[in-house]
């Protein structure tokens, strides 16, 4: 059976207020690149960038 091709990351706000979304990412199609989104952050009510963590277990 084949194995998952997906691993979580965690994308934190970059507003500071400790808010995060988890993500699953395919390592084999976007290579070494860090995830970047711009996303709503209710803790500071406005959209703000999301950049990616390493998800710890």
């Amino acid at each position: 059976m084949a194995k998952k091709n997906i691993v979580l990351v965690k994308l934190v706000s970059t507003a500071g207020t400790g808010y995060f979304y988890v993500r699953g990412k395919n390592p084999k199609n976007m290579g070494t690149k860090k995830l970047e989104f711009r996303k709503y952050d209710p803790v500071a009510r406005q959209h703000v960038n999301f950049v990616e963590k390493k998800l710890s277990s």
